[in-house]
Protein backbone atom coordinates (compact mmCIF):
# COMPACT_ATOMS: atom_id res chain seq x y z
CA UNK A 1 0.00 0.00 0.00
CA UNK A 2 1.38 3.40 -1.10
CA UNK A 3 1.15 6.53 1.24
CA UNK A 4 -1.06 9.05 0.11
CA UNK A 5 0.44 11.90 -1.71
CA UNK A 6 0.60 15.08 0.16
CA UNK A 7 -1.92 16.77 -2.00
CA UNK A 8 -4.31 13.91 -1.04
CA UNK A 9 -3.75 14.24 2.65
CA UNK A 10 -3.61 18.33 2.60
CA UNK A 11 -6.76 19.82 4.29
CA UNK A 12 -8.74 22.50 2.76
CA UNK A 13 -11.32 24.55 4.11
CA UNK A 14 -13.89 26.58 2.78
CA UNK A 15 -17.25 28.19 3.12
CA UNK A 16 -19.75 25.36 2.66
CA UNK A 17 -22.30 25.77 0.55
CA UNK A 18 -26.18 24.65 -0.28
CA UNK A 19 -24.78 21.90 -1.89
CA UNK A 20 -22.68 20.46 0.91
CA UNK A 21 -25.87 20.07 3.19
CA UNK A 22 -26.19 16.36 2.72
CA UNK A 23 -22.67 15.32 3.61
CA UNK A 24 -22.66 18.02 5.93
CA UNK A 25 -25.59 16.56 8.03
CA UNK A 26 -24.13 13.10 7.33
CA UNK A 27 -20.27 14.43 9.24
CA UNK A 28 -22.62 15.85 12.26
CA UNK A 29 -24.10 12.60 12.67
CA UNK A 30 -21.51 10.37 13.05
CA UNK A 31 -19.63 12.98 14.84
CA UNK A 32 -22.09 14.92 17.59
CA UNK A 33 -22.31 11.74 19.21
CA UNK A 34 -18.55 11.34 19.90
CA UNK A 35 -18.58 14.66 21.74
CA UNK A 36 -21.65 13.33 24.37
CA UNK A 37 -20.87 12.48 27.57
CA UNK A 38 -20.50 8.31 28.19
CA UNK A 39 -23.83 8.46 29.96
CA UNK A 40 -25.99 10.74 27.23
CA UNK A 41 -29.09 8.84 26.57
CA UNK A 42 -29.08 7.39 22.63
CA UNK A 43 -32.68 8.60 21.84
CA UNK A 44 -32.05 11.67 22.94
CA UNK A 45 -28.99 12.08 20.89
CA UNK A 46 -31.07 10.92 17.94
CA UNK A 47 -33.72 13.60 18.88
CA UNK A 48 -31.42 16.48 18.38
CA UNK A 49 -29.51 15.03 15.71
CA UNK A 50 -32.58 15.21 13.58
CA UNK A 51 -34.20 18.24 14.84
CA UNK A 52 -30.89 20.25 15.16
CA UNK A 53 -27.92 19.01 12.37
CA UNK A 54 -31.18 17.53 9.63
CA UNK A 55 -29.88 18.41 5.72
CA UNK A 56 -32.98 20.81 6.27
CA UNK A 57 -31.28 22.28 9.23
CA UNK A 58 -28.02 22.46 7.52
CA UNK A 59 -29.65 24.34 4.39
CA UNK A 60 -31.30 27.33 7.09
CA UNK A 61 -27.81 27.25 8.24
CA UNK A 62 -26.25 27.88 5.21
CA UNK A 63 -28.53 30.81 4.49
CA UNK A 64 -28.51 32.69 7.60
CA UNK A 65 -26.61 36.04 7.46
CA UNK A 66 -25.03 35.61 10.99
CA UNK A 67 -24.07 32.06 10.48
CA UNK A 68 -20.39 31.31 8.75
CA UNK A 69 -20.41 27.26 7.97
CA UNK A 70 -16.92 26.15 7.13
CA UNK A 71 -15.90 22.90 5.85
CA UNK A 72 -12.79 21.00 6.31
CA UNK A 73 -12.39 18.91 3.23
CA UNK A 74 -8.73 16.16 2.31
CA UNK A 75 -8.86 14.74 -1.23
CA UNK A 76 -12.28 16.37 -1.94
CA UNK A 77 -14.09 14.73 0.84
CA UNK A 78 -15.43 16.91 3.38
CA UNK A 79 -14.26 15.19 6.76
CA UNK A 80 -15.58 17.84 9.58
CA UNK A 81 -16.71 20.83 9.82
CA UNK A 82 -17.27 24.65 11.72
CA UNK A 83 -20.14 26.46 12.25
CA UNK A 84 -19.96 30.09 14.08
CA UNK A 85 -22.39 32.50 15.15
CA UNK A 86 -21.52 36.12 14.11
CA UNK A 87 -24.11 37.47 16.88
CA UNK A 88 -24.07 38.76 20.51
CA UNK A 89 -24.80 35.27 22.77
CA UNK A 90 -28.46 34.92 23.24
CA UNK A 91 -28.10 33.62 26.63
CA UNK A 92 -27.40 36.85 29.07
CA UNK A 93 -25.71 34.89 31.80
CA UNK A 94 -23.24 33.69 28.64
CA UNK A 95 -22.88 37.40 27.29
CA UNK A 96 -22.03 38.56 30.95
CA UNK A 97 -19.11 35.62 30.80
CA UNK A 98 -17.51 37.18 27.62
CA UNK A 99 -15.42 39.77 27.98
CA UNK A 100 -13.44 40.26 24.46
CA UNK A 101 -16.71 41.69 22.39
CA UNK A 102 -17.64 41.77 19.80
CA UNK A 103 -17.29 38.06 19.38
CA UNK A 104 -17.72 35.01 17.52
CA UNK A 105 -19.46 31.60 18.93
CA UNK A 106 -17.86 28.49 17.20
CA UNK A 107 -21.03 26.94 17.90
CA UNK A 108 -20.05 23.27 16.38
CA UNK A 109 -16.42 21.83 15.23
CA UNK A 110 -16.67 18.29 14.73
CA UNK A 111 -13.83 16.12 12.46
CA UNK A 112 -14.74 12.44 11.58
CA UNK A 113 -12.98 10.28 14.13
CA UNK A 114 -10.36 8.83 11.63
CA UNK A 115 -9.05 11.84 11.17
CA UNK A 116 -8.75 13.30 14.56
CA UNK A 117 -5.24 14.14 15.47
CA UNK A 118 -4.34 15.12 11.38
CA UNK A 119 -4.48 18.81 11.28
CA UNK A 120 -8.26 18.94 10.56
CA UNK A 121 -9.82 20.80 13.91
CA UNK A 122 -6.74 22.98 13.71
CA UNK A 123 -7.28 24.00 9.74
CA UNK A 124 -10.86 24.80 10.82
CA UNK A 125 -9.70 26.91 13.79
CA UNK A 126 -7.32 28.87 11.85
CA UNK A 127 -9.62 30.01 9.11
CA UNK A 128 -12.07 31.08 11.91
CA UNK A 129 -9.45 32.80 13.55
CA UNK A 130 -8.69 34.74 10.20
CA UNK A 131 -12.40 35.47 9.68
CA UNK A 132 -13.38 37.13 12.98
CA UNK A 133 -9.92 39.16 13.30
CA UNK A 134 -10.61 40.27 9.80
CA UNK A 135 -14.43 40.97 10.24
CA UNK A 136 -12.90 43.20 13.52
CA UNK A 137 -13.97 40.83 15.93
CA UNK A 138 -12.03 41.38 19.21
CA UNK A 139 -13.06 36.98 20.24
CA UNK A 140 -14.15 33.66 20.14
CA UNK A 141 -15.99 31.96 22.46
CA UNK A 142 -17.58 28.49 23.06
CA UNK A 143 -19.24 26.01 25.12
CA UNK A 144 -17.89 22.60 25.57
CA UNK A 145 -19.05 20.10 27.11
CA UNK A 146 -17.19 18.97 30.59
CA UNK A 147 -16.56 15.57 30.83
CA UNK A 148 -15.20 16.15 26.65
CA UNK A 149 -11.68 16.65 27.57
CA UNK A 150 -9.89 15.91 24.55
CA UNK A 151 -11.96 18.73 23.10
CA UNK A 152 -11.15 20.65 26.44
CA UNK A 153 -7.47 19.76 25.59
CA UNK A 154 -7.66 21.20 22.11
CA UNK A 155 -9.77 24.40 23.08
CA UNK A 156 -6.95 25.40 25.59
CA UNK A 157 -4.10 24.30 23.20
CA UNK A 158 -5.69 26.83 20.70
CA UNK A 159 -4.87 29.78 22.94
CA UNK A 160 -9.27 29.26 24.65
CA UNK A 161 -9.06 29.65 28.42
CA UNK A 162 -12.77 28.65 30.67
CA UNK A 163 -14.74 32.19 31.75
CA UNK A 164 -17.26 29.86 33.17
CA UNK A 165 -20.31 27.44 33.03
CA UNK A 166 -23.53 26.98 31.18
CA UNK A 167 -26.29 24.13 30.96
CA UNK A 168 -27.00 22.68 27.40
CA UNK A 169 -29.89 20.59 26.55
CA UNK A 170 -29.73 17.39 24.44
CA UNK A 171 -32.96 15.75 24.47
CA UNK A 172 -34.34 15.16 28.00
CA UNK A 173 -31.18 15.85 29.19
CA UNK A 174 -29.65 18.37 30.75
CA UNK A 175 -26.02 18.74 30.64
CA UNK A 176 -22.40 21.30 31.60
CA UNK A 177 -20.72 23.34 29.53
CA UNK A 178 -17.51 25.13 30.09
CA UNK A 179 -17.79 28.35 28.41
CA UNK A 180 -14.31 29.37 26.99
CA UNK A 181 -13.39 32.58 25.49
CA UNK A 182 -10.04 33.95 23.09
CA UNK A 183 -9.46 37.02 22.43
CA UNK A 184 -8.21 38.32 19.09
Amino acid sequence: MSMPSVEESAVSVARAGIWDTETLADVAATTFPLACPPGANRDDIAAFIARTLSAERFGEYLTDPTRIVLKASVGGEIVGYLMAIDAPPADPDVAAMITATPAVEISKLYVLPGRHGTGVSAALMAAIVEHAAETGRAGLWLGVNQENERARRFYTKQGFRTVGTRSFQVGTQTHQDFVMQREL
